[in-house]
Parts: structure tokens; C-alpha cells; sequence
């Protein structure tokens, strides 16, 4: 995916609803200084300088949806003790709807304390539930399954084996979801995949399909045999295994599977990097991506994850600037409208005049670089539209254009006096005008100043119209005869 398409994808994000069902617990984090060895026991002493409090399990998936801009929903049961108020109040704060938050005052909710010193971590001390729902608090959670997945547009499954993930509750919202035609997203746990048949994709780790499927994974067959055979015995639509540096293995019922390499990065933690990989891959499903992309895309993401300490959450911004590492530099100005309007909005916030030019710009040549270079001197920053080949086709004909739109669009991000391109496929940028709003409008001289499109638009709160005049004997069509008179 490039960089203008992921950013899309992530302005879509407001509009996802994802319901995240699963296990919740507290991760406490416990930074302290480990100089001396206790008197007491051959131990060492940890003298705690910094407390940390973090959303774990399948709130550290919320935490991750929240930050990648969804709504987000939450199903699960927690104890009636002062973690499970800490929790509820944490996602009300974070404005999640918890009216699916059930709490039996009979269970303990998980909370895990991690004494660190040196960015290591010392001990792990555990308080918690582990036994599976009573058949009290079973159904309540069924029935809230049943009457809300159809208002979502994914649900993501977070099991972390404390107990509300039975078969019952699962297998009831597998089939509250195929009904509904909401995707499930399933990060699984344990050697018991029974229980998620029907689910729409799985993402195991390398260690866990092994467990699974009973197939020691040593090389690539055997990962092929232990992917292919969950794939086919749990009915599900796709098999995303998680394989460390190694990166990611997709296997789809249609039999394709497809080897996703690992994106380069120092690793410190890799807690809570599948929660990063099930939110980001639940996002992109429900923003309608193929499996293939919503797993790179993934697969981005938890490399960013793995270079951060503790259960943390990885931002939009970090995805697309990974993304943009390969595309430093044309790739990081071509936007899609969707996109680029939230971005000059902010620009004229700060006070910037925004120019605004448009046009077909096949086989680029100095006349088109002058006056792009012209346009440019009447304001802070220069949008281009860009028309797309089709429309190129409907204005110049079958024959035009030259060059497709993408290189057309790379070639002008490239020049130093564009700021932002973006392509349009009508036959006149009007839209693009009316959205934008720049403050200048730029047409060439062979326009006058009445036929050019979107002049009312701009006048009407104050912008103006200038007019470029073009270097003479520089255009597409005379270089396009002189070719064919010199090589025809």
C-alpha cells in the first residue's frame, strides 16, 4: 500500500465501530534502580523510582483501537474489587462503550505486576481468575453478543485464557457474526482451537500453531502443513501466523499463502505486540482490505510495537511514517482528497495562503516547470490536481495520456514548488475547489479570467484568480511531433 492509501484508511477509522470481546486485566509496571543484594535472601533489591499503570490483555487491543481512532465497544466480565472499577472508569475515560462490562463479585480481575530495573524485567507477580463463566454470567454475556454484533463493523477476540472465552460464549458469537456478516478477528490461546471454528481469520504466533495443530514447525513445509491444516480443520477464511523476526505466514482457503517479511527494528518488548497486530489487521478488514493488505499493514505495525517497552499502543502517525521510510520523498505529497482537506485546513489555521493549480502535466517539459514555479510565488504552498488518466482520456483522447497517472503524479512531487498532489478523475477540478478552498486559484494564460472553473467558488470568500502565461513553443504536442519527425 502507499503511503496516500493508509492515510485514507486511517481518516476512515473515526467511522469504524469495533466491539472487542476477551479477557481485560491491569498490567502494573514497577521502574526501579537493582544496586544491592538483599541481606535477607540471595535476592536482588529494587528500589522503585517510577509506578506505571497500563489497560493489559484485551484492553491493551482497545487501547490500540482507541489510539487508532475507532469506536470501540467492550464485552467481558470482570471482578467486583477496586481493579474492576479502575478498569470500567479507564474506558469510560477513554469514552469506550462498556455497557457489554459485566461484573460478578465472585471472580478476581487480573492484574499483573512487573518489577523492572534497567529496562529488564525482574519478577512477575500474578492476581487473578482463571476458572471459565458461570452459566449465570455466560449468558448475559450471550445475549449481549447476540443483540450488538450487528451494530459493529468488526469484533476482535482477545483470549488470554482467565476464563470468559468458554465454547458456549464463542461459538454463540461466531454465529451471531456469520449471520450479521461481521468479520471475527481472533487472537487465540491455549491447545483447544476447537472453539473458534467459523471464526473469519486467526493470528497465532509460530509457538502457538505448533501447540494447535500438532505439528512441530521446523522449516517452511512443516509451517505449511500446521497453517494449511487450521486453516481447513477450523473453517476459517484466513491464517495469520505470527513468526518473530521471521515475520508473518497468511494462509487463505483458497489456498494461497503468502510469506510477509519482517520489518527491520531493534526489539526491546514484544508484550502486547500481537494485541497491536489484532487491532490494526481488525481495522483494516472493517475499512474493507484484502487480507493481504490489512496483514502487511499489520505486520508494519508490530514491528513498532516491538521497539517500545511494556503493553504500549502504536499511533497512525508511526504506521504511515514506516510506511514512508521506502517513499521519503514524491510518495509523502501525493494525498487523496479525503486526506489532504484535513491537512490544509490545519495549514490555513496557521496562516498559510494556499495556492491551487490543476491540469493534465503529460511528458513534463520547462514550460510546465516555469509556470508551476510562477504559480507557487502567489502563496505559502501549491496543491496540484492532477487529472487522472480517464479523465486525460476524455479530454485529449484514446491516445493521451502518455504517461499513467501515478508516475504523472510522482514526477510533480518531486519538483521542489509542489507541496501536494492530488488526482481527480472528473473533467473539471471544481470538487477539489470547492474542498479545498485555496486562496489563490492558477489557470495558464490562454484561459481569461471568466472561464475558469471554480472562480466564483474562490471569490465568493475572497480568493482571486491569477493568470500564468505559458513559455512559448513548450508543449506536450510539439515534443510528441518532434518525436515522430525525428524517430517516426
Amino acid at each position: 500500500m502507499e503511503r496516500k492509501e493508509i492515510e485514507s484508511l486511517f481518516a476512515r477509522a473515526r467511522e469504524i465501530k469495533a466491539l472487542v470481546v476477551g479477557d481485560l486485566m491491569l498490567d502494573e509496571y514497577l521502574w526501579g534502580r537493582a544496586e544491592r543484594i538483599s541481606p535477607e535472601a540471595p535476592v536482588q533489591v529494587v528500589d522503585i523510582t517510577r509506578e506505571d499503570m497500563r489497560l493489559g490483555g484485551a484492553g491493551n487491543v482497545i487501547n490500540n483501537l482507541v489510539a487508532l481512532g475507532c469506536q470501540v465497544g467492550v464485552c467481558s466480565v470482570i471482578g467486583g474489587d477496586d481493579n474492576g472499577t479502575m478498569l470500567r472508569h479507564a474506558f469510560s475515560g477513554k469514552g469506550v462503550d462498556v455497557s457489554g462490562l459485566f461484573e460478578d463479585l465472585e471472580r478476581t480481575t487480573s492484574k499483573k505486576t512487573r518489577v523492572l530495573a534497567a529496562n529488564q524485567q525482574i519478577v512477575r507477580i500474578d492476581r487473578e481468575s482463571r476458572e471459565p463463566l458461570g452459566a449465570e454470567f455466560e449468558s448475559c454475556v450471550i445475549a449481549y453478543l447476540q443483540a450488538q454484533v450487528k451494530n459493529y463493523d468488526v469484533v476482535l477476540v482477545s483470549d488470554y485464557l482467565k476464563g470468559v472465552l468458554t465454547h458456549r460464549v464463542l461459538a454463540s458469537l461466531v454465529e451471531s457474526c456469520r449471520r450479521a456478516g461481521v468479520p471475527v478477528v481472533v487472537d487465540p490461546k491455549g491447545n483447544d482451537y476447537a472453539k473458534y471454528r467459523g471464526a473469519t481469520i486467526l493470528t497465532p504466533n509460530r509457538k502457538e500453531a505448533e501447540i494447535a495443530s500438532h505439528i512441530p514447525i521446523r522449516d517452511e513445509a512443516s509451517l505449511v502443513g500446521a497453517g494449511t491444516s487450521l486453516l481447513h480443520d477450523l473453517a476459517l477464511d484466513g491464517l495469520l501466523v505470527t513468526r518473530s523476526e521471521q515475520g508473518m505466514s497468511l494462509f487463505l482457503k483458497d489456498g494461497s499463502i503468502d510469506h510477509i517479511p519482517t520489518v527491520a527494528r531493534e526489539v526491546f518488548d514484544v508484550t502486547g505486540a500481537g494485541d497491536t497486530v489484532l487491532a490494526v489487521l481488525g481495522l483494516a478488514l472493517a475499512c474493507g482490505l484484502g487480507f493481504g493488505e490489512a496483514s502487511r499493514l499489520a505486520n508494519v505495525a508490530a514491528g513498532i510495537a516491538v521497539g517500545k517497552v511494556g503493553t504500549s499502543t502504536v499511533s497512525p502517525a508511526e504506521i504511515i511514517n514506516e510506511v514512508s521510510h521506502s517513499h521519503r520523498d514524491s510518495n509523502t505529497k501525493i494525498k487523496n482528497l479525503d486526506v489532504l482537506s484535513v491537512i490544509i485546513d490545519e495549514e490555513k489555521r496557521k496562516g498559510k495562503r494556499v495556492v491551487f493549480t490543476n491540469g493534465c502535466f503529460d511528458l513534463l517539459h520547462a514550460g510546465h516547470v516555469k509556470y508551476l514555479q510562477k504559480a507557487r510565488t502567489f502563496g505559502d504552498l501549491l496543491v496540484l490536481g492532477l487529472n487522472s488518466d480517464a479523465s486525460v482520456r476524455r479530454l485529449k483522447g484514446e491516445r493521451r495520456p502518455l504517461i499513467g497517472e501515478t508516475e504523472r503524479a510522482h514526477i510533480l512531487a518531486a519538483l521542489d514548488c509542489i507541496d501536494y498532489v492530488v488526482i481527480f478523475d472528473e473533467e473539471t477540478p471544481l470538487r477539489l475547489i470547492e474542498t479545498l478552498k485555496p486562496l489563490v486559484l492558477v489557470k495558464g494564460g490562454d484561459y481569461t479570467p471568466d472561464g475558469v472553473v471554480g472562480k466564483d467558488v474562490v471569490e465568493s470568500y475572497g480568493g482571486r484568480v491569477e493568470l500564468v502565461e505559458f513559455v512559448d513553443g513548450k508543449s506536450t504536442t510539439n515534443i510528441i511531433e518532434k518525436i515522430l519527425q525525428t524517430y517516426g
